[in-house]
């Protein structure tokens, strides 16, 4: 055993400069430089020697007696991490589970999804039949009690396109959570979608904060991305209040757009909502939203959401489902960016978005564990004018 590792081991345990007990080894005389140390780890059970009163310095050990060594002591409690690290197949194979080592690895986890996807339109002069697959990585890392940090790489493979920068892997989202006093903190760039995402949904760089369990206020400024239809030179500022109020869940938003580019001015927006159970897994959303002005003329300022869902698919358990039917009345002037699975983006002759109306049916199933399928039908048309589509959405997930 090296000079240096029989000195390390031997801290690790608390040796002292003076002898810890009688050396049971006659080729180590006590004014060896190892005397002490090898006196500590032999009384404490982590070394044995040869079994014929000789500690065979000189010579090589395998890595699987090295070990050995290494489980003995992590069991007397010394902090060998390094060693640990080293020889954890070793320690694996003798059945030492390396508690150190696994409570490290906690703190960095990676998960991820990947989601086929096909969707066909009834009228392509609003969207083409096509499919592609995303495949997602979330890694995820404990900085410390309080602060964590989580990046999102993303791909996106079209099979009805060849471009070759279909194989690029980006850092979608990249983001800390934390709390400074009793303020939750989110900073960095991540998804923004309030609530069903009816108003907003939206990749974006900025900060959110928000106080409170029970009664929830929060606020956000951000700026986007320039994914989808917000450019990245448009502000969001984003404030909302959450409450549970006996088995009703409410809450109400406020939304700012500056300098939206399809309007080249501020957009304004608020929105209201509630949900609760009508009977056992069963529930009802109600969702109302509404501009401050008529930015496109002919169109309402005021729009809403309906949703009916029974139960709903737990990727954990197979065999598991859910149901829903949804209505939708959402004028231009009362979004920003939705979640859009519907046909949502229809348009006036001046190129402006004039927003959507129609309904969904769908429904979801655990197929195996985290493998489930989703599969919708929506009907909408435009809000002004007679442009209207028909489309499914078939979605199967994979989640490891």
């Amino acid at each position: 055993m090296k000079k240096s590792l029989v000195l390390a081991m031997a801290m690790a345990l608390g040796v002292t400069a003076s002898a810890y007990a009688a050396n049971p080894f006659s080729d180590v005389p006590a004014g060896h430089w190892a005397y002490d140390s090898i006196s500590k780890l032999a009384a404490a059970g982590v070394i044995e020697g040869y079994g014929d009163t000789t500690f065979g310095g000189d010579k090589l050990m395998t890595r699987y007696e090295m070990a050995q060594i290494v489980a003995k002591a992590m069991a007397k409690g010394a902090n060998v991490d390094k060693l640990a690290a080293e020889f954890a197949d070793e320690l694996d194979n003798l059945g030492v589970r390396v508690a150190n080592l696994e409570k490290k690895a906690d703190e960095v986890k990676i998960t991820g999804q990947a989601r086929f996807r096909y969707q066909s339109h009834e009228n392509h002069k609003h969207g083409e039949d096509k499919g592609d697959l995303r495949t997602r990585l979330w890694v995820t890392g404990q900085v410390n009690d309080d602060w964590s940090y989580t990046g999102m790489l993303e791909n996106v493979t079209d099979f009805d396109d060849n471009d070759s920068e279909e194989t690029d892997v980006r850092l979608r989202r990249a983001w800390v959570d934390g709390r400074v006093g009793g303020l939750a903190v989110t900073a960095g760039r991540y998804n923004e979608m309030p609530n069903a995402g009816s108003v907003l949904d939206v990749d974006a760089d900025g900060i959110k904060v928000s106080y409170g369990d029970k009664v929830k206020v929060w606020g956000a400024a951000l700026k986007a991305t320039g994914d989808n239809t917000l450019e990245s030179s448009d502000r969001l500022y984003v404030a909302g209040v959450a409450a549970k109020v006996g088995v009703v869940d409410a809450y109400a938003n406020w939304f700012k757009a500056s300098k939206v580019e399809d309007l080249k001015r501020d957009k304004e927006i608020y929105n209201i909502g509630l949900s609760f159970d009508v009977a056992k897994d069963l529930n009802l959303a109600y969702e109302y939203m509404w501009g401050d002005k008529e930015y496109v003329k002919g169109v309402s300022k005021d729009g809403w959401v309906a949703t009916l869902a029974y139960k709903g698919a737990d990727a954990a358990t197979p065999g598991s489902y859910g149901l829903h039917v949804t209505y939708y009345d959402q004028p231009a002037n009362a979004f920003l960016q939705p979640t859009y699975d519907a046909t949502w983006n229809y348009k006036n002759t001046a190129g402006e978005y004039v927003g959507y109306k129609g309904w969904n049916v769908g429904a979801d199933y655990a197929l195996a564990k985290n493998i489930t399928l989703a599969v919708n039908y929506y009907d909408t048309e435009a809000k002004l004018g007679s442009a209207d589509d028909q489309s499914i959405f078939t979605e199967l997930f994979f989640q490891f």
